[in-house]
């Protein structure tokens, strides 16, 4: 049974242009992605809000997984909202970090509005792509400071739990299995 690390945004502090904050969201679409875990087959631990990502990464590597996911939303260094897209970013050496990125950012085009702004980005910047000892990937789903972003985060988060876990199952060459 594969097995990934599910790390959701702890970052409280990020807030959405439409009420609530990145950990909220992050966290939302990681309980509903959990019965689709479940009933694909893909075992998982997952970090607390009470954990930084520093702790996330440390977590993550005292296990024995096959992935480090990362859920996340981003915003732009000025907050002016005018962004948009999904970025998956992954470490630039990972042969299989790169191939999860690139099923994950293929399946999200199929249903994030604008699938021409969903990009796989390879990155050494970021600690939980950076520093985790298995392949990882970071989602950044949209921009919670972009009020069309944040809407389409708010009224998906099941179908992009759904996306996520239908990727995973790709990436795993497993069959995806709806819970219901």
């Amino acid at each position: 049974m594969p097995s990934i690390y599910l790390s959701p945004s702890t970052q409280e502090f990020n807030p959405y242009v439409i009420g609530g904050n990145e950990e909220y969201y992050m966290n939302l679409i990681a309980d509903a992605m959990e019965p689709y875990l479940y009933a694909t087959g893909i075992d998982f631990t997952r970090n607390t809000p009470q954990m930084t990502a520093a702790s996330s990464i440390a977590a993550s590597n005292a296990g024995n997984y096959d992935l480090h996911l990362a859920l996340h939303s981003n915003a732009t260094a000025a907050g002016d909202g005018r962004a948009r897209g999904s970025e998956v970013y992954y470490y630039p050496t990972s042969v299989n970090g790169k191939r999860a990125a690139d099923i994950i950012a293929n399946n999200l085009q199929m249903i994030y509005p604008l699938p021409n702004l969903v990009r796989t980005v390879p990155t050494t910047s970021i600690g939980e792509v950076r520093r985790t000892r298995v392949p990882s990937v970071l989602i950044e789903f949209a921009y919670h400071d972009n009020y069309q972003d944040a809407t389409w985060i708010r009224d998906n988060i099941d179908a992009i739990a759904q996306n996520v876990v239908l990727s995973l199952a790709d990436y795993f060459g497993i069959p995806f299995r709806t819970p219901y």
